[in-house]
This record gives C-alpha cells, structure tokens and sequence, in this order.
C-alpha cells in the first residue's frame, strides 16, 4: 500500500504544469512530471530535482504509458497561437491521441483523471460572458483550428469514457493564465508586452486594441485545479477557471509600460484570423465551490515582470 499519493502531470515542464507540480509536492504527493519538452522547459522544473518525492520522464503522450498512478493531470498540448501552429498535425494529435491514452491509463489504473482544455473550445463566442452551457461558435477549418477543435475532441473522449467506462473525470475550461514561468516567446499578449516593454522595443497591439481578454494569475488557477479535483466523484465539469474581470487589450498594453516603467511606443497590426473579439469566463459553477480568483492584475503583472527580468531576453529573442 502506497502511502504517498501517486500524481501524475502531463506536460509538467510547462507554464501551469510545473506550478502544479510544485503545489503537489508541497500538498505531500508522489509527483511524476511527463514532458516530451516541446514547449516545457527543464529549467522549470530542475530545482524540484531534490526531491525524493519528485521524478521527470521525458515522453510524448501520443504514445502510451504504463505507470501504476492514482491521479492524474492531463495538461500536455502546446497553448500558445505560435507554437500549436508550429505542427498543427501534431497538436491535434496531442490533444486527441494524448486524452485516449491518458484515458486508457485512467481506466486501467482506476486513477481520477483531469483534462486542461481551453476557453478556446467556445471560439470567438457570441453569447457573453461564457457559461459551461455555451456550445461555442468554431471554425474547424481556421488557422486555430488544430488547437480548438482537438480541445474539443478531448472533451468529447473525456465524457465517453466517463459514460461508457465511468472514468472519473473532471473538465477544467481555462481562460487567460500569465505569471512566472510563462515562455518569454510564445506569442500571447502578456509575455509578448512585457518583453517588448523591457527590451524598450514599440509594442505591437493586433487589431484597433479594444478586444478583451480576462486574465488570472497562475497561483489562483493552480487553485482552481485543485479545488475541482477535490470535488465529489459526480461533479465532472466542464467547468470554467478563470479571472471574470475584463480588460481591453490596450488598457493591458499601457498597464505593463507604467508598471515596467518604458518608453515604449504602441504600434497597431491586422487581428489575426479567427481571434476571438471578447473573452470572459462565466465561473458561477467554480464559485459554488468555493472557488474564485483574488490576484488582482496589477499584483500578478508586479510579479511576473519580476519574472521576466530575470531572464536573458535579448539571448532569447536572438535565436
């Protein structure tokens, strides 16, 4: 009989995964972090090494796994527009091939299995904000469409197993995360503004700056996570986790030059195809459980430019 809890977390090297890898080991668990390290990075994760408790494998869960587990975290897929569309093949396959073979494990290992999908799944909605209930507006033929549509499809794989095999599943829909640990380059609007700002380089605001986003602070998404895994066995989601106050992209762009202290210039390009024009989460389901973000954007910016300033980001953004 295992004394430890065994967990483990796909795509663990990651932004949310290494977080969540660190909150587990403090909660006392047995951690095994997976990561194929497309996106995720060592560095996130090196200094869990110590660890007794803690292990690193490196596989790409297009593969199956053999591991004896109690629970697990599904969390690997490239999130960012720049990297799933880097091999939009294989994003999807990671979304769909990783949630049957993570499912598989779950059903073999009687193992309680979590499914990181994406605020994407409702596209560029037309209901606002978004409920659980909103089945989405998508093109499934766009450039986003391998991100999108394979999130979909996991959801679709993690409620038929759940019916037909009575997995114990549970959804989370999650909407704009930032903090530490965030890929400097991935493209997303709060790494691409606060590297720009710090680089002293004009930052590029897509579009005329009045779509929104609704962003949340890693720590309390972290939360989130845990907070609907611990619920009972029948609440499966899906279930949005996110930061229900709105920003315009612009209001963004002038918070991280006065927090970062810049000169720099906003310059305005094309929006992209198929970005979505508004995003806010609708989280009265998390809030019934208790849940509900308390970052506020201003404190999480504060932290994650501390982040960033710790970086070599003319290093990085040479390569």
């Amino acid at each position: 009989m295992h004394l430890l809890k065994r967990v483990l977390v796909t795509g663990g090297a990651g932004f949310l995964g290494a977080h969540l890898c660190e909150r587990l080991l403090d909660e006392g668990c047995d951690v095994i972090c997976v990561d194929n390290f497309f996106t995720g990075t060592k560095s996130n994760v090196t200094h869990l090494l110590g660890n007794p408790n803690f292990e690193i494998i490196r596989h790409d869960v297009t593969f199956p796994l053999y591991l004896e587990i109690d629970e697990i975290y599904n969390l690997a897929c490239p999130a960012s527009p720049i990297h799933y569309q880097h091999d939009p093949v294989q994003t999807t396959k990671t979304s769909v091939h990783g949630a049957i073979n993570m499912l598989g494990l779950a059903k073999r290992t009687r193992a309680k299995i979590f499914q990181a999908s994406t605020s994407e799944v409702y596209g560029d909605p037309q209901v606002h904000p978004q409920p659980e209930s909103y089945v989405g507006s998508v093109n499934p033929i766009g450039p986003r469409s391998c991100y999108d549509e394979g999130k979909r499809c996991a959801e679709t794989l993690f409620f038929d197993y759940y019916r037909q095999h009575r997995v114990n599943i549970k959804v989370a829909r999650i909407f704009n995360t930032y903090g530490p640990k965030m890929h400097p380059n991935d493209g997303r609007v709060v790494s691409n503004f606060i590297t720009q700002a710090l680089l002293g380089k004009s930052i590029t605001i897509y579009g005329d700056g009045s779509q929104t986003r609704s962003f949340c602070y890693v720590d309390d998404m972290i939360e989130g996570f845990l907070s609907l895994m611990d619920t009972p066995d029948e609440v499966t989601g899906p279930m949005n986790l996110g930061n229900p106050t709105e920003f315009s992209i612009r209001e963004l762009a002038e918070k991280v030059i006065e927090l970062t202290g810049s000169k720099s210039e906003l310059i305005y390009k094309p929006l992209p195809g198929d970005d979505p024009k508004q995003r806010k989460p609708d989280i009265t389901k998390a809030k019934e459980l208790g849940w509900a973000p308390t970052i506020q954007l201003e404190k999480g910016l504060v932290s994650t430019i501390e982040y960033f300033k710790t970086l070599d980001l003319e290093a990085i953004f040479q390569k």
